[in-house]
């Protein structure tokens, strides 16, 4: 089992890397430009890639480079097969990666929760002095 997962591992960087070069060069799809692959989970069988993929800009500007770049799957598919030594080059489907912005909404969340939190202590610490410092 733990060859199959080192070949499974390999699988998936190699085709991360070969699947950010042929977007790059490969596409002039305007709607993937900027897109960046952030995973690849081939399935055990090689038949199916799922390929996580984030863009700095909006949620809509994301959706919209996602379905652009299943359009383009099997051009992408095509390319990949031609770069890499695998009997069955998987059908590729891309997923947006939320997880960037999951974080980013969450690093907002725990800042407001920060601040307020100063807030309320200035607002208990200044009646607190006063009764500490006779």
């Amino acid at each position: 089992m733990p060859k199959e997962y080192a070949r499974k591992l390999r699988i998936n960087t190699q085709i991360q890397a070969e699947l950010a070069q042929l977007i790059r060069t490969e596409l002039s799809d305007k709607r993937v430009a900027g897109v960046t692959v952030t995973g690849v989970d081939v399935a055990p069988d090689l038949r199916q890639a799922r390929v996580t993929v984030s863009l700095l800009g909006s949620d809509e500007q994301l959706k919209t480079a996602v379905e652009g770049l299943n359009h383009a799957a099997g051009k992408l598919r095509h390319g990949l097969g031609d770069r890499l030594k695998l009997r069955t080059v998987p059908n590729l489907r891309f997923v947006p990666d939320l997880a960037l912005r999951e974080g980013d909404r969450v690093s907002g969340m725990i800042r407001s929760a920060v601040q307020a939190d100063r807030q309320h202590a200035q607002e208990r610490g200044e009646g607190e002095d006063e009764s500490k410092g006779g």
